[in-house]
């Protein structure tokens, strides 16, 4: 049997692109995020609007910045202003999507980005912190998580929520005093797209990876990941979109070598 001509991460890139719909709005985080808006817009969404934390608004990106504050975010954008007015929009209820990545993630979809262990003064591990995945998560109408998932990140409860997802399930971003019908629509990984229950909020498979046993779903996470009886598979990228993708990340950044 011959080696597929995709990488995983090509098939997260080009799955997480096809969620992003054209006419909307996305505030994009680094890395993987920036790659999806960017292949969506170069494909079936030309009218996405792309947001960037560091100002840039509406842009036409054509190589992978190293970060939002990059000046390539900038190339024949709308306007490139300051993080202040791209939060504002978020805050007004401008923004579509939100697009982000993390660490730790729960069956809530909350992500943490802070630290790990059990003490925050003497962390295991020190994050990067929210910069802005709070805001993204909090004010964007629904947003996206792109993540690779294993039994360590995929956990119960994550050691600091920095991104709100659906908090303790059903009512809670709504008690917390977050925007009403907000909260994560769809997490990526490299076995499958998962979903959340409107009833319950818990994750569940909604699109299963080419080559992926559906046993590998809950053997790679350290909760239950809810596994209906219908779900569907994902299409495999093609050809012509892992050129698209070694175009627009010509170094590797992102997608690899």
């Amino acid at each position: 049997m011959s080696e597929p001509h995709y990488t995983n991460t090509h098939l997260m890139a080009v799955t997480a692109a096809k969620l992003l719909l054209d006419e909307k709005s996305v505030f994009v985080g680094t890395g993987l995020p920036m790659i999806a808006a960017m292949f969506a817009q170069r494909t079936h969404a030309p009218n996405l609007l792309l947001i960037f934390e560091a100002g840039s608004i509406g842009p036409q990106v054509k190589t992978l910045p190293i970060s939002v504050g990059d000046s390539r975010t900038g190339y024949r954008a709308i306007s490139v202003s300051v993080m202040h007015d791209n939060m504002s929009f978020s805050q007004s209820g401008w923004t579509d999507y939100g697009f982000l990545g993390g660490a730790e993630i729960d069956m809530y979809g909350n992500l943490n980005t802070t630290y790990i262990g059990a003490d925050w003064d003497n962390p295991k591990v020190r994050l990067p912190g929210s910069g802005g995945g709070n805001d993204v998560a909090s004010l964007s109408q629904n947003f996206f998580i792109i993540i690779r998932q294993t039994k360590r990140n995929f956990v119960e409860k994550v050691t600091f929520i920095t991104s709100p997802g659906y908090l303790t399930g059903p009512g809670a971003r709504e008690a917390a005093g977050l925007p009403a019908n907000g909260g994560p629509l769809n997490v990526i990984t490299q076995y499958g797209v998962y979903g959340f229950q409107p009833d319950t909020k818990r994750m569940y498979l909604k699109s299963l990876h080419p080559g992926i046993d559906v046993s590998e779903i809950n053997a790679n996470s350290s909760f239950e990941i809810i596994i209906p009886e219908h779900y569907e598979m994902t299409p495999e990228p093609t050809v012509e979109d892992v050129a698209l993708l070694r175009e627009l990340d010509p170094n590797g950044m992102a997608i690899g070598k």
